[in-house]
């Protein structure tokens, strides 16, 4: 019975020493762990090795291209509305590769969309706001179609979706030959910028005071007739970040986002803690066409006609955009950032080879080059990072 109280006494004073000890310790066992953890943070976030290659390609343009005028506001626009046009479908592309699935239709969707929206008007005297949300609900259907089918028959949406990029992409052409016999439809910019909708929206530039004041007071160049150089920043850039912050506030920080990753990662077991797997993928469907159609509408407005070739391959660049910005080809991992950077690239690469004394033709080249890179870089930083937990 005495001994009791002498235990009693020696563990706190043991436990006093222990925890003393590992005070002592904490602060630098914490510094380790911080340090490490926010290195893995960063190397594994989707988007960390587009954002490097993205700094190493305009180190090698700004060397390279130096003095060319590729950097100056006029080259800088040039470049930036390119990877806007990409970047729109990229993003659509990247929410359904994370979701677990591809749409190979989005570069045909594009070409059939501009025929839906270009003919209408001038054959059959629709006005143009008429002809634009005509096509947007077709390809939204388009989209659901694709989903439904993907769902319904249990197919590799790699399958399904081939079999529209030849269906739509027949349609362009078989179209545009009925009513003009030529590939092209020719004369819709002028409609287009005349209506109150598609004027508003898809037609121009914007910010044209802001220009024209910067330029009188010697901020931007000025051509010969002392117009601005930049007339304004062009609607597809700002189409462009809208849909960007939009995806990414959704992909973050809401329930439909943390759906899109279950889904993408296991559809299964997605299904079994009751998230709606088929609802998620249909809407991923439509989204994809939505993000073509608004390309479609973009390009057909600012052009001012419609070709059967239009989106000619772009549903592969979309994807290797995606793959670039560190999305899993096997889904359920991804970041619509880091696509966004991945169509930045392109947009540098394919104007900036134009300012140096480079051939074009390796554009091409290079495409293949960075989604090889990419995929081995992606598969790298996944095992590390999986491995290291």
């Amino acid at each position: 019975m005495s001994r009791q109280p002498l235990i009693a006494i020696k563990e706190p004073v043991a436990d006093a020493s222990a925890a003393g000890t590992a005070r002592a310790a904490a602060p630098e066992r914490d510094d380790r762990v911080q340090q490490q953890s926010l290195l893995h943070r960063f190397m594994g976030r989707p988007e960390s090795a587009s954002i490097a290659g993205a700094l190493l390609v305009f180190a090698i343009f700004g060397y390279a291209a130096s003095g060319s005028g590729m950097f100056a506001l006029d080259g800088i626009l040039n470049w930036q509305t390119v990877a806007a046009y990409l970047g729109i479908i990229s993003i659509g592309a990247c929410l359904l590769m994370i979701g677990g699935e591809f749409d190979l239709s989005m570069g045909s969707m594009i070409g059939f969309a501009g025929m839906m929206i270009a003919i209408p008007p001038l054959y059959f005297h629709w006005p143009v706001w008429l002809s634009v949300l005509v096509a947007f609900v077709g390809c939204l259907a388009l989209g659901w179609l694709n989903g439904y089918l993907v769902i319904k028959t249990r197919l590799p949406s790699f399958i399904v979706t081939l079999a529209f990029l030849f269906i739509l992409r027949g349609l362009s052409l078989a179209l545009s030959i009925h009513f003009t016999n030529r590939t092209i439809v020719s004369g819709i910019g002028a409609l287009a910028a005349e209506d109150w909708l598609a004027g508003a929206l898809f037609v121009g530039t914007v910010g044209e005071d802001l220009f024209n004041w910067l330029a009188a007071h010697g901020m931007v160049a000025m051509t010969s007739d002392g117009t601005p150089v930049v007339h304004g920043v062009p609607k597809v850039i700002l189409w462009w970040g809208v849909l960007l912050v939009c995806s990414s506030l959704v992909l973050s920080f809401t329930r439909i986002g943390n759906w899109i990753y279950a889904v993408g990662g296991d559809a299964n077991a997605a299904k079994n803690v009751g998230v709606p797997v088929k609802a998620v993928k249909t809407s991923l469907f439509m989204f994809t066409a939505f993000c073509a159609c608004l390309f479609a509408t973009l390009q057909v407005c600012d052009i001012g006609s419609a070709a059967a070739d239009r989106g000619l391959q772009k549903e592969f660049e979309a994807i290797i955009a995606a793959v670039i910005g560190g999305t899993l080809l096997t889904g359920g991992y991804g970041s619509v950032v880091g696509a966004s950077v991945g169509a930045l690239i392109f947009g540098v690469v394919q104007i900036g080879i134009t300012y140096t004394d480079a051939n074009s033709d390796w554009f091409r080249v290079f495409l293949g080059l960075m989604l090889l890179v990419a995929v081995i870089f992606n598969n790298f930083v996944r095992r590390r990072v999986t491995e290291s937990r």
